[in-house]
């Protein structure tokens, strides 16, 4: 009897050794960790994606649509006008001289000096009841034609001409003054006239301009300038101030 006492109580203890691990059936489970609260991190749009097709071809820049606004329109004075002929002034002649005599001289220097023997002037002669000694739009001594408007012989040197201008060119004598005439024409409309030339001692140049009667302007100028003579600086008579 005893010893199945004493096995009872060794088989009690041993089965109490081994459930003091287990927790009893009134006991509250072990407190677990809480599932976290925060959202994950939000992921940027091209982690998940597919990437834009990206196109070869350069972008097209939009057009702008117009707008409905107010053009201002140009006044008169703004508007280009048809290009048209610009008169030279007229010329202020002097009284003709009384008891002036048949011929008067104009002496003046060549316009082209280093063609020229140094220490010679020019000199035309002219009538005085057809001409008057005058000084042209730029201030320079010139022949204005007392009966013939806009017939003016003034001196002149080479220069280039615009392309809307062309010039033809004969060579004509006087005894012993040659000139180069070049006839100026504008749409085949003759211009001006210049002469170039001299006697050997000067070379000068003079132009001939007009408005109308072109022929009788051109033979009364011609009457003229045959007369070109050279003559000593010294002796040369002063251009008078109209």
């Amino acid at each position: 009897m005893f010893q199945r006492i004493s096995l009872i109580l060794i088989l009690t203890l041993l089965i109490a050794s081994c459930g003091a691990s287990a927790p009893a059936a009134t006991e509250p489970p072990a407190a677990t960790k809480p599932p976290a609260t925060e959202s994950p991190a939000a992921e940027s749009p091209g982690a998940t994606e597919p990437p834009a097709f990206q196109s070869l071809e350069a972008p097209t820049r939009a057009e702008p649509q117009p707008q409905a606004t107010s053009t201002a329109q140009p006044t008169p004075s703004q508007i280009p006008s048809t290009p048209t002929d610009t008169p030279l002034p007229t010329l202020e002649l002097p009284t003709e001289v009384v008891n002036a005599p048949e011929r008067m001289v104009w002496d003046g220097t060549p316009t082209y000096l280093a063609e020229s023997t140094p220490g010679y002037a020019f000199r035309v002669t002219y009538a005085p009841e057809l001409w008057a000694l005058t000084t042209d739009q730029f201030g320079f001594p010139a022949l204005a034609h007392r009966m013939i408007p806009g017939c003016v012989i003034s001196v002149t040197s080479g220069r280039g001409l615009p392309p809307s201008l062309t010039a033809e060119h004969d060579m004509v004598n006087f005894g012993e003054v040659t000139f180069d005439v070049g006839n100026v024409f504008e749409n085949d409309v003759l211009r001006f006239i210049t002469y170039t030339g001299g006697n050997g001692m000067i070379i000068t140049g003079f132009q001939v301009n007009f408005e109308e009667q072109a022929d009788e302007c051109r033979a009364s100028a011609i009457e003229v300038l045959a007369t070109l003579t050279a003559v000593r600086s010294s002796q040369a008579t002063p251009t008078p101030t109209p």
